[in-house]
């Protein structure tokens, strides 16, 4: 993904005041939280930088289009082409490093607070004035399509265009979907009224929203949080609000759901993409083959995962079934903590450094270079998250911590991406992305080291079934969960092609595939019907979920080569984390062995899964 597409994320510390439920999560001994430092990019809203570096980045687009805007024909046709569209493509990517900074920043800034008008102001002004901008790069990558393959594949066999080959690969990929440069322009000045609009007022409408609970207006995240609590009540009392407000609040979710999917419809129409789903496939650079492999493996393990462990479940709550609330409680009878944050970091920079010192030494950078914005706010972007900003600076990582330990299992999560990120910016501006296919590999691979080192400490059998069970129960929001919800967004974008969707017609979708998924020993009665309408995912990044379920199953492969303690497995590793974008992900997997267009692939990470439920089935004998 573009480092500048980041129309939800990110923030600098809020200066409101904390309402008394958060000031109390503050109060346990989570200890201090770190609040990320921006000013490695800007030193604020105010800074002279931003400013200059704006108007710079409107020169460069300017000059950039007056210099070769019509031009690419002849320097390919050149005898010295390589040269000349190296230096071209050089060009290029600086400009794209230095609109990427400013989005970076201005999106940072915003997801510390979407609420805060000033901060929503600067967001939206640099979001245009930068969508303009990109306007006079469009023709690049049009005009570079249009020139036949032989010129290219003769141009990019030397120096210095060389070095983008793989780049320039990807960009051929999207010539058959390509309209003329005047529609591509269109599409993408409509952008900032049209989708990134409809983002904007979800994000907004999101944060701004209040859970009553137990004399308290929580905003999403605490009230989440509470789904986990040890107290039944408590979970029960959550969710009825979560239900409440969402419901009171459907008609405008609705509403976006509906505009953003005919938007996609039109898009993929005028592209020429036939299924509801190729373009994402198309961005991931995978084919579709494979992930309904993929799709049909997980759902075929329904029975054998999810539906098996939610049973094994409620007999622990010595019940025949769970109600949706206390699908994610802890297991009742074991000792509820709160993990302070050093412990928390400790945890898992000890789990990185004894995979690999250098891995370890990648994620304290984070931590001690106030890469990381822990606590919860008013405002804050709820979730997670890791943005890689541009290879001239460092990602930040954001996280809501509430020292449970699925909160250290997320830092571990999204470290595993910061140090993915960190490694692949070597790459530059237009080959450090990686595409989904491979973008969760890091991120699940740095939370298994996590949970295999905390497992290993652990004596007490209780406690290591408790481990155990929250690891399944991780692996199936993972996998089970993210296949759902995929087969979710399908049934809403194929039904919205045949007309508007009202709120019970996709609170009816999101019910089918929820059943299903789960299971008889998960009850979902009415309130869980608008759960849907708070997952940011189907608004920001349709389709991008089953990347979830993909890197899951491809690390338990990949953790199985690793524990058989295979020569030369962390040497490997990095070399995959480091090429970013720049190879395909079945030439990266293959010094492991591993071909994920395999169908029978996909059954290696479901059968460790399968094990696990397995393990924690012996233990009731």
């Amino acid at each position: 993904m573009s480092s500048r597409a980041l129309p939800r994320r990110a923030a600098a510390p809020s200066e409101l005041p904390l309402s008394a439920a958060l000031a109390a999560v503050r109060a346990v001994d989570l200890g201090p939280l770190p609040e990320w430092d921006l000013s490695d990019l800007y030193a604020g809203l105010d800074d002279p930088a931003f400013s200059a570096d704006l108007a710079r980045a409107e020169a460069e687009c300017r000059g950039f289009a007056a210099r070769y805007r019509g031009r690419i024909a002849d320097l390919a046709a050149a005898g010295d082409a390589h040269e000349r569209l190296g230096t071209a493509v050089a060009a290029y990517e600086a400009v794209e490093d230095l609109l990427g900074r400013l989005m970076s920043f201005a999106g940072l800034v915003y997801s510390g607070d979407t609420t805060d008008p000033a901060r929503a102001k600067f967001y939206g002004d640099t979001q245009e004035r930068l969508t303009a901008a990109a306007g006079d790069l469009l023709f690049f990558t049009l005009e570079l399509n249009r020139v036949e393959d032989g010129r290219i594949d003769a141009a990019t066999a030397l120096p210095p265009l060389a070095r983008y080959r793989p780049w320039l690969e990807d960009v051929r990929r999207e010539k058959p979907h390509q309209l003329s440069d005047e529609a591509e322009k269109l599409f993408l000045e409509k952008s900032v009224t049209g989708r990134a609009a409809w983002n904007r007022l979800f994000d907004e409408t999101l944060a701004s929203l209040r859970f009553p609970l137990r004399g308290e207006e929580l905003p999403l995240e605490p009230t989440l949080n509470k789904l986990q609590d040890s107290d039944g009540a408590v979970r029960r009392e959550a969710a009825e609000s979560l239900s409440r407000v969402f419901r009171a609040n459907l008609r405008t979710f609705t509403l976006i759901t509906n505009t953003l999917a005919k938007d996609k419809e039109i898009a993929d129409r005028w592209r020429g993409f036939r299924d509801v789903a190729d373009s994402r496939h198309l961005a991931n650079r995978v084919e579709p083959e494979v992930v309904e492999a993929l799709v049909a493996a997980v759902q075929g393990a329904y029975p054998r995962l999810s539906h098996r462990y939610y049973r094994l479940k409620a007999k622990w709550f010595d019940r025949d079934s769970l109600d949706y609330w206390d699908r994610n409680a802890p297991l009742p009878r074991v000792e509820q903590r709160t993990i302070p944050w050093a412990e928390a970091r400790e945890t898992v920079l000890s789990a990185y450094a004894a995979f690999s010192p250098r891995m370890a030494e990648i994620a304290r950078r984070f931590f001690d270079g106030n890469w990381i914005d822990a606590p919860v706010r008013p405002g804050k972007a709820p979730g997670a998250f890791a943005h890689p900003t541009v290879p001239s600076a460092h990602p930040y990582v954001l996280v809501n911590y509430q020292g449970k330990p699925r909160d250290v299992m997320t830092l571990a999560h999204e470290l595993g991406h910061g140090v993915h990120q960190v490694l692949a910016a070597g790459n530059g501006a237009l080959m450090a992305p990686t595409p989904l296919t491979l973008a969760e590999t890091a991120s699940v691979f740095g939370e298994m080291l996590t949970f295999r080192r905390v497992l290993d400490t652990l004596a007490d059998p209780t406690q290591r079934r408790a481990m155990l069970a929250a690891k399944v129960e991780d692996m199936i929001n993972t996998v089970v969960r993210q296949i759902a919800f995929y087969a979710f967004e399908r049934k809403v974008h194929l039904a919205r092609r045949e007309g508007e969707l009202t709120a019970d017609q996709i609170c009816a979708l999101w019910m089918s595939v929820q059943a299903e998924s789960l299971g008889p020993a998960i009850r979902l009665d009415a309130g869980y019907q608008p759960f849907w309408s708070y997952v940011p995912h189907f608004i920001h990044s349709p389709f991008y979920v089953y990347a979830y379920a993909f890197g899951d199953c491809l690390v338990n492969s990949l953790y199985g080569v690793y524990s058989r303690a295979e020569e030369g497995f962390v040497e490997r590793y990095f070399a995959l984390l480091s090429a970013g974008g720049a190879k395909p992900y079945n030439e990266l997997l293959a010094p492991f062995g591993l071909d994920a267009r395999d169908p029978a692939f996909w059954q290696i990470g479901l059968s460790m899964i399968e094990g696990m439920i397995a393990e924690l089935e012996a233990m009731e004998a």
